[in-house]
């Protein structure tokens, strides 16, 4: 497992509170396939309130990836949206909260649109 990936996730977790997913109560299961081995990260979203662990349990909504592209999208290098609509990442369950999960990755560090606006202020 990638340090920076563990360090996303103990991120999301510390936080505790993330204000862009105030109106969401879910729970979201990201499955990092890499060969025959899968990492399961589970994160419960209770209207902006984070928790994450590492359990193997029933989410609505479950995103299939590789850990690299799990890496990118964690460093704002990739995006959510483009890498399901190239077929490089699975969403089964809810494609609803996969749209409101991606909230919590950066933007590509580069950018100069509102969305890394809005992360400043609210940080």
């Amino acid at each position: 497992m990638s340090e920076a990936t563990t360090a996303f996730f103990k991120d999301l977790d510390r936080r505790g509170c993330e204000p862009l997913l105030m109106k969401i109560t879910a729970t979201v299961r990201f499955d990092l396939h890499e060969g025959a081995h899968t990492s399961h990260w589970f994160v419960r979203i209770d209207r902006g309130q984070l928790r994450v662990s590492r359990e193997d349990r029933a989410a609505d909504a479950v995103i299939g990836l590789s850990p690299e592209l799990f890496e990118e999208l964690a460093a704002g290098r990739e995006h959510g949206i483009a890498a399901s609509l190239r077929g490089d990442l699975t969403v089964s369950g809810d494609p609803r909260l996969f749209v409101q999960v991606e909230r919590l990755f950066p933007g590509d560090p580069r950018s100069r649109g509102p969305r890394r606006v809005v992360e400043r202020e609210v940080r």
